[in-house]
């Protein structure tokens, strides 16, 4: 009797290990089904061509590089709105750079140094004036949008400096596209931090009680502040590609990309409020997010009818986080 007993028990276990695993793939399996779906509805219409899975990727990067950084601003319990203005001012700021005939190591430093610049102030503002992060940067994402429409009056400024085009969007290794090595760099770097240092457990120990881990030493403040200046960094050189790819820098770029990045964190398992984050899940979020737009311009819906998909996206992402599921 004592062995059956004994027996359930492992059987339940069992079980339940089971519904835990699943939960934790399901990004991958959504993913699965995403491009099974629009392989079949669109296969006429040529989604599975190579040029139409290498332009998923294109699209994909710069989404993928801000949500590799966002996961650890969502990991720490905040959130950056202002990354996708950051994108266009930093991609004016290069583009302006260049014109100038500083060169593509100027254009570098001009837009990834404008990004983290607003990554910094966003920072301070949170950690030293104990601003909401949520309102600091819906503000910075206003303020830093009208500067980036006022600095050329909405006028973009145009790069003709091939070098700084195909190093940043536009060229390919063979088969393999720049921004396909752009986003494998940086998505293994950020895997790396969060998993393999104590950095990423600092953060991860931020976003799950940020009290205990101030208690147990670890400077929560200044951990915040790095976060905030790692997604002023990607947001700016996600405006250089944007750059490099358009083969211009333009106000418009980024707009309405934060919807997005968010969502491709969420999606990929990071939870909503903190303590819980996942790199790979991000990645694989972010390429979801990219399926989805490509697909939808492929059936010839507006852009309209996918702000209201993106909207339904990160509502879904939020019911179906992890951690909203346990709370």
């Amino acid at each position: 009797m004592q062995s059956r007993d004994s027996n359930v028990q492992v059987a339940k276990s069992a079980f339940n290990l089971k519904k835990f695993e699943w939960r934790n793939y399901i990004v991958y399996l959504a993913f699965f089904g995403v491009f099974i779906y629009f392989s079949v509805l669109l296969f006429d219409d040529g989604f599975l061509t190579s040029g139409n899975l290498l332009n998923i990727v294109r699209q994909t990067t710069t989404i993928t590089l801000m949500a590799l950084a966002m996961t650890f601003v969502i990991s720490t319990g905040e959130i950056d709105l202002s990354v996708g203005s950051i994108t266009a001012l930093s991609s004016l700021a290069g583009a302006l750079a260049l014109e100038s005939g500083l060169g593509i190591v100027g254009g570098f430093v001009a837009g990834v140094g404008t990004g983290v610049i607003v990554g910094l102030i966003n920072g301070l503002l949170v950690t030293k004036v104990a601003i909401p992060s949520f309102l600091v940067t819906l503000g910075t994402m206003g303020a830093v949008k009208g500067v980036a429409m006022w600095i050329t009056g909405t006028a973009p400024v145009a790069i003709v400096d091939t070098k700084f085009n195909y190093v940043f969007g536009s060229g390919d290794i063979g088969l393999i596209p720049i921004l396909l090595i752009w986003t494998i760099i940086f998505a293994v770097i950020a895997h790396i931090l969060l998993r393999k240092t104590s950095f990423g457990r600092q953060v991860l120990a931020t976003g799950g009680n940020e009290n205990a881990a101030r208690f147990s030493g670890v400077k929560t403040m200044k951990i915040k502040l790095l976060v905030f200046l790692g997604t002023g960094f990607m947001a700016g050189l996600a405006g250089l590609l944007y750059a490099g790819r358009m083969n211009a820098g333009r106000f418009s770029f980024g707009e309405g990309d934060e919807l997005s990045v968010i969502a491709a964190v969420i999606l990929g398992g990071t939870s909503l409020f903190g303590g819980v984050g996942t790199v790979i899940g991000t990645v694989v979020g972010s390429l979801m997010i990219g399926t989805i737009n490509n697909g939808l311009i492929i059936m010839g819906l507006d852009v309209s009818q996918q702000m209201i998909i993106k909207g339904l996206i990160i509502i879904l992402a939020v019911a179906f986080g992890k951690k909203a599921l346990k709370k």
